[in-house]
């Protein structure tokens, strides 16, 4: 298997026994959600890493017992998060947990694939309008499944004409050429991070072993 050199890999043991229990077809919703929450919270440990962000000083506090440290915050601090409707929806807790500001603007894109075409359609875009000269210095999507890429593709393109100065793109189970394409769309641009990466996908766009439809599995839906 040859991936970009922006598709990051998970080896962590962890991911990949929660990642087996996921896959299986007797996971109900409730676990599914359960597991879905926990693989994002390391995801995000992962993902967020010294690529995309800095330490840095700001200032003095005390401690409980009034000894004097260094603040040190987080740079750049200009983020927002990008579920992809409706399964993105099950990772936002996990990322909001870990990043460590006061506050994230979160904005939802919603997009289905055609089940003919497998071509991407959207259907929601919440990307608040920016200002002349503004920018976001980083956009991360929160996608659990990257399949063909097309989906992927479309929501990085998105970001980018919409104002991102980066892409980091976190996704749980990804296909070889899902990730590919993906990462190819905006190669100086964007970072992918996943947990799992499967070799095949089958005639409808599924991925083969996979995890199924993920946003039906998390809803209980059919």
């Amino acid at each position: 298997m040859s991936l970009p050199d922006n598709v990051h890999v998970s080896t962590h043991p962890l991911l990949q026994a929660l990642i087996s229990q996921l896959r299986s077809a007797s996971t109900g919703s409730n676990k599914t959600r359960a597991l879905t929450a926990s693989i994002a919270s390391i995801l995000a440990v992962e993902a967020l890493n010294h690529n995309t962000f800095s330490a840095v000083p700001e200032g003095l506090d005390v401690t409980p017992l009034r000894e004097q440290y260094n603040v040190a915050g987080i740079s750049p601090s200009n983020v927002v998060l990008v579920p992809i409707l409706r399964s993105g929806l099950s990772m936002i807790d996990s990322f909001l947990n870990v990043l460590p500001f006061e506050s994230v603007p979160i904005h939802y894109l919603g997009l289905f694939r055609d089940k003919t075409t497998l071509s991407p359609i959207e259907y929601y875009n919440k990307l608040p309008v920016l200002k002349d000269g503004e920018s976001i210095d980083v956009a991360i999507v929160l996608d659990p499944v990257v399949a063909t890429g097309g989906t992927a593709s479309a929501v990085i393109q998105s970001l980018r004409e919409w104002g991102a100065k980066k892409v980091v793109f976190v996704s749980i189970v990804v296909s070889e050429e899902g990730a590919t394409r993906a990462a190819t769309e905006w190669p100086e641009g964007v970072e992918i991070y996943c947990a799992a990466v499967d070799a095949v996908i089958s005639s409808n766009g599924y991925i083969i072993p996979g995890v199924g439809d993920i946003g039906d599995r998390l809803n209980h839906t059919h």
